[in-house]
Formats: structure tokens, sequence, C-alpha cells
């Protein structure tokens, strides 16, 4: 297929035997023979590893499975993943998509095209838009907005939704990205946000940003974090926020 961009996809998986729409990810690496995709099963105690086994099978040369043998979390599932593609050079091109697919792989695919010499790193908006399906649950929507307002305020940006699990960015910054482990094991997203604006400075980091308002976006399922993270949620917020705040001063000096 031409114009095609090399991309490997990062999914972290875990308990998802009956959530991989497995059919959806072997349409996607038929259609696109130059997509890759990088599985990683963090200790599920279900039958995923076979599920994904499979597909690995089924696509030896597109699918790569690494498997955490105690569970680690989300966060260092992806990060975890992102850099074994780093450090592989699997492609030029990395993204880390929710293994449920709300967002479509060949949607997130297609988010690489916005990255050029000036934007390094794209991310997935749930903004309703005509033209557009975005369907949340309206407790997940309202709670999401509360989020991110105070996430725009922490990170002093205009943005509307840092949390939708689908991000596209260049192989070169990914050590920047990924490099150290995340405060966060669910709001890891905003922690990416604040690693690239205290590494460039604000100004030249939002250059280096695009948010991307999604075509489609379905909400599958029940949410895995705990209700019980609610309270440490808001723990991890004042940490992100010391931290970013700290080293955005360092960056200024």
């Amino acid at each position: 297929m031409p114009n095609t961009p090399d991309i490997v996809i990062v999914v972290p998986c875990y308990n998802e035997q009956n959530r991989l729409p497995s059919n959806n990810f072997t349409s996607f690496l038929v259609n696109y023979p130059r997509a890759k995709v990088c599985l990683v099963n963090d200790a599920s105690t279900d039958d995923t590893l076979e599920v994904l086994h499979s597909l690995q099978n089924s696509f030896p040369k597109q699918v790569f499975l690494l498997n955490n043998e105690v569970n680690l979390g989300k966060a260092e599932s992806v990060r975890k993943g992102a850099l074994y593609c780093s450090k592989n050079k699997i492609a030029p091109h990395i993204a880390y998509l929710d293994a449920d697919l709300a967002t479509s792989l060949e949607e997130c695919y297609g988010m690489v095209h916005n990255l050029d010499s000036q934007k390094s790193f794209v991310f997935a908006s749930r903004i309703l838009k005509i033209g557009s399906v975005v369907e949340r649950r309206f407790s997940r929507f309202l709670f999401g907005r509360i989020i991110a307002t105070f996430i725009s305020n922490i990170l002093d940006i205009k943005v509307y939704d840092t949390q939708c699990g689908c991000k596209v960015f260049t192989a070169e910054i990914a050590d920047l990205l990924f490099g150290k482990p995340f405060i966060s094991k669910w709001l890891f997203d905003v922690e990416l946000f604040s690693r690239i604006l205290c590494h460039y400075g604000k100004t030249e980091g939002l250059k280096m940003m695009e948010e991307i308002p999604v075509k489609q976006w379905i909400d599958q399922g029940k949410s895995k974090v705990k209700i019980s993270y609610f309270f440490r949620l808001w723990y991890d917020l004042f940490l992100i926020r010391k931290v970013h705040r700290k080293n955005m001063k360092l960056s200024s000096v």
C-alpha cells in the first residue's frame, strides 16, 4: 500500500481474553502490511497470553509479544513496550492504544500522517464534532471533564483531552517520554506532556504537539480503574504538579 509509513502500536493487555477484538487486529495487519503491533501482556490471570500468542503466530513479522511475569500496571506496560520498540528500532513511529480499541487501529495508524519535521507528538481527543461519533457514559464524561480541568491548570496549557488512550510520536523522543518510571499508574499521559514541556520549554513544546479530534470513539464496557483509585488519583495529581513545577523552573534557568 503506497504512502503508508512504518509504525508500531503498543497495546497493553490485562485480562483481555473476552474483550480483545482479534478479528480487528487480523484485518488491520492484513490491510496494513507495514504496520506492526507490540502486545504487552501484564501478567493476565485468564487466557489472554494464549490469545496474544495466536495473533503473533499468525503474523510473526508484524506482531511482537512481551510478557510481564508480575502485574506492573498500564503505565509501566506501555513504557516497557515503547522502550522495547525504540531500542530495537522496530519502526520510526510509535503509538500506544487501549486493547479494547475504543479508538480503532486504523484511526490510530492514520494519525501518523500528522507527524512531520515540526510535530513529534500527536494525540487523539474525544471532542464531539459534526461528523464524528463519540459514545461515552455520562458519568465518565463528567468525571473526565473535571480531571481535564485540573490537568490543564497543572500543565498551564489549553488542552481538551489528555487521557484518551491513543498517542502517536516519533521514535526519536521515546527515551525522553519513557526513559524514567512514571509517578502514576493511570495518569501517566499527563506526565508525557510534562516531560515535553519541561525538556523543550513551553513555547517550543507546544509547537511539537497536536491534538486531533477522533472520528470515532466507542466506550467499551467497564473501566479497569478501581473505585479505590479515586482517592489516590488526587494525590497523584498533586505529585505530578509538584514535579512539573520543579522541572519547569529548572528548565527556565
